[in-house]
């Protein structure tokens, strides 16, 4: 069912001064060592989902232009960084962070822009990547090892974290800037050199952390960025001898595939995948909190977002009223035009994503589920819109309620008690992340136990402070991002083991 685009026109945001929006598409290289350089691949021209018009004209790196980038992180690695002060690590991060708060509306825009995210919430997210810089510098001058003085007179040992070397960085289209910033400055706090592929839909923002990180300070070579496909130069990444680690974050197909690559050539991989989240709301919760949370979880970013919750599950003694409310608050939320204060839904990010979502809403209401708010959409000025969707009456084995569909549905599913809400919430394949609205702690600690996922958040949803890692089990990948462990991901362990005499002979001394 297609619906009108709204008539009315509030008023637009309006940018710094100090930047002014093109009016063409902007036109990169690739950065490698410290450097623009042309990619020797086809051109790639990433276009707004709102409007269809070209914001950035990219190159896609080839497996030649792959390989001089390797060899740059390899040899700025050897050259220094690798065995850098943690001093020094912390103070490149920290004026990366400045950085990015100075250039923050350039960023906020092309993130816009290119994702179709829309621009208040592409604001918020530059700036909390700013505070992840800020959190990984304190990382770089943080790592430590063990020591360990009971193994005798003459014998002490300690381990230590030593930067595993070159690390492929893959990115995906949804969250650009907020992601690289999950994975890039815990990378560099660590001593490791990196490539970087941000998605070819959405690669401006971090092509423009290039220059920022060098006027920083960090050394040419360091960070390298390449644009182009996972087909093309993801894959050149992947299968690169030089890269010690993957890092991705993506499709869990594309994850799967990425880890079979790690494995044939024994290198680290983390991954972070998708989600199909469960999104608890007992009787007792306080349903005025929850409501709120329940719409941010479900509708951000149009849904396109791993964390979405996907799945609420509501106590059938509050189910009815619950339900009735979240419908209602759903039909308010405006969508349309990144750039009005007003919207909080944008378009899809692609038509391929578009007719996806479509084909889950008919598959919902084919496999019986109610149709209870949205379904309707439209192409209008070059974008592709969805509404917010509620299907009721589903049931846990419902494709809708089984699979991933990154859009803008939310699938309402009920239960009796707790026991039944952990099976329905356990029983995909997926693990990334739940939550649980209760007031009663022992119901709380329950679920923290046994919702099988990387994050469970009681009483809240979506928070995400730079101290605490992100990550999950299952589908939803390997490994852990942010926080302390999100430095240690790309880090080795180091035994280191000293005798200062006492050495008793054993082979061939011992005969001798």
């Amino acid at each position: 069912m297609r619906r009108p685009f709204p008539k009315d026109e509030p008023k637009r945001l309006q940018m710094s001064a100090s930047f002014v929006p093109p009016k063409a598409a902007k036109n990169y290289g690739i950065w490698i060592d410290g450097a623009w350089v042309s990619g020797e691949g086809q051109e790639i021209r990433a276009t707004n989902p709102a409007n269809g018009q070209a914001v950035s004209v990219l190159h896609e790196a080839t497996e030649a232009d792959v390989d001089l980038a390797c060899k740059s992180a390899r040899a700025a690695f050897e050259l220094g960084w690798g065995t850098s002060t943690g001093e020094r690590r912390a103070e490149v991060l920290l004026r990366a962070a400045a950085g990015i708060r100075a250039n923050a509306e350039e960023l906020a825009w092309y993130e816009m822009a290119e994702s179709g995210k829309p621009h208040k919430q592409a604001r918020a997210e530059i700036e909390r990547s700013a505070m992840l810089w800020d959190y990984a510098a304190t990382q770089a001058r943080s790592l430590t090892g063990e020591s360990f003085a009971g193994l005798g007179e003459d014998y002490l040992a300690m381990t230590l974290r030593v930067p595993i070397g070159v690390a492929a960085i893959i990115t995906p289209w949804n969250f650009p800037f907020l992601i690289i910033s999950q994975k890039l400055p815990f990378a560099l706090a660590a001593g490791c050199a990196v490539v970087v592929k941000p998605s070819e839909m959405t690669s401006a923002t971090t092509l423009l952390l290039g220059p920022l990180l060098k006027e920083a300070g960090l050394p040419d070579g360091v960070c390298n960025i390449v644009t182009g496909s996972g087909r093309v130069t993801g894959e050149a990444m992947l299968r690169h001898p030089l890269t010690r680690m993957i890092s991705f974050t993506g499709s869990t197909s594309v994850g799967k595939h990425a880890m079979k690559v790690g494995a044939e050539q024994l290198k680290k991989v983390s991954l972070e995948l998708g989600g199909k989240n469960a999104h608890i709301v007992m009787d007792d919760a306080d349903l005025d909190a929850a409501l709120d949370a329940a719409l941010h979880g479900a509708f951000l970013n149009a849904g396109q977002s791993c964390n979405q919750g996907a799945r609420l599950l509501l106590q059938k003694g509050i189910a009815e009223e619950f339900a009735g409310r979240f419908i209602e608050a759903a039909r308010s939320i405006p969508v349309g035009d990144t750039l009005r204060d007003d919207i909080l839904m944008g378009p899809m990010i692609n038509e391929a994503q578009y007719r996806k979502v479509l084909g889950y809403i008919e598959t919902g209401k084919s496999e019986g589920a109610r149709l209870a708010l949205g379904g309707t959409y439209r192409e209008e000025n070059g974008g592709r819109y969805i509404d917010p969707t509620i299907f009721t009456d589903v049931s846990r084995h419902m494709r809708i309620a089984q699979e991933e569909i990154f859009g803008p549905v939310c699938a309402i599913l009920t239960f009796e008690t707790l026991e039944e809400a952990f099976e329905i919430a356990n029983s995909t394949g997926y693990g990334l992340s739940a939550g649980i609205w209760t007031g009663n702690t022992s119901a709380a600690l329950k679920a923290a136990r046994r919702l099988e996922a990387g994050t469970v958040w009681v009483n809240t949803y979506l928070d995400g402070p730079a101290e605490l890692p992100f990550g999950g089990v299952g589908a939803s990948g390997i490994g852990r991002e942010v926080g302390r462990i999100g430095c240690e991901e790309f880090m080795d362990v180091k035994t280191v083991q000293f005798r200062s005499g006492g050495y008793q002979p054993r082979w061939i001394g011992k005969a001798i």
